[in-house]
Parts: structure tokens; sequence; C-alpha cells
């Protein structure tokens, strides 16, 4: 199946505010990476779910002692870790979403789960829907990637 979150799916919360993870995204985490995760907001438009091996290489330089020499990483790591909590798969796939999280992403009953090749994201479809709308693809966006794929960035 490879090790790659990647695709979507539709999800509802439940009473609680725990959502299930689809099962085409939680054997990929189960088997991969384990089943504790981060759970954080970048932006307030969505809610990103990491997997802990995939959160620890992204924040990796704190490991190295290095955070208080980077102010960026610092305010980056105060933004997510505020709003952000570490959390284990129940047996069932769930995963419990703070109320602020699901209020901030506007997340209510149905909403999308994305793959986004290392980790997740949960977005209203309706703002999801609304955003891609505004921000088409473009000729330039595919250059771009091209781009970065022929010089090693990517793939």
């Amino acid at each position: 199946m490879g090790n790659l979150l990647i695709g979507s799916c539709s999800a509802r919360f439940d009473k609680s505010g725990r959502i299930k993870i689809p099962e085409k995204f939680r054997t990929v985490i189960e088997e991969h990476y384990g089943k504790e995760v981060f759970i954080t907001s970048l932006t307030d438009k969505a809610i990103q779910i990491y997997p802990i091996p995939v959160w620890e290489k992204l924040t990796g330089i704190t490991g190295e002692g290095l955070l208080h020499l980077k102010p960026e990483l610092s305010m980056f790591l105060l933004h997510v870790n505020r709003r952000g909590t570490r959390y284990e798969l129940d047996s069932k796939g769930r995963i419990l979403i703070s109320q602020s999280l699901r209020e901030r992403a506007k997340l209510e009953d149905e909403i999308e789960i994305l793959g986004l090749n290392n980790h997740l994201e949960l977005w209203n479809k309706e703002i999801l829907d609304d955003f891609l709308n505004q921000n088409p693809l473009t000729d330039e966006n595919f250059e771009l990637i091209s781009n970065l794929y022929s010089r090693g960035k990517i793939g």
C-alpha cells in the first residue's frame, strides 16, 4: 500500500467531538508511523494531523538544541503547540479534536479529510470548495512544480 496518505474522504464528528480516521488513512498511519499523532492548526482554515515521526522530523531542529538560535522556528512552535495536542488513535481509529480547533476551522458536522502525503488535513467542505475555486491551478503552478521536480527538490 505504501506510506503515502493520499486522496480524500468525507467524515462526521460524533457527539464527543471525535472523528474516525478513514480506514485507508488509518492503515497507513498505524503501519508506517504508529498510533500517535499531533493535532494542530497552522492557519485556522484547516486542522492538520501529523503522525508523530513526521512531526518530529518537521520540527527536528529542536532535538539538536538549536531552537534558541532560530527565532522563527520558536515562534512557529509557540503557535502550533499552543493549539496542538498529542493524541493516540483509539482501538476504533478515532481521535478527539478540541472544540477550540473545530471552531477556528469552522468544522461542524460533515467534513472532508485530505491526505497530503505525510499528514492529514480536516476541512469544512464549503470552505475547501470556495478556497479551491478561488485558487485554481494555473500553468505557472505546473511550471513551478516541474522546475522543483527537475532540480530534485521534490520526487
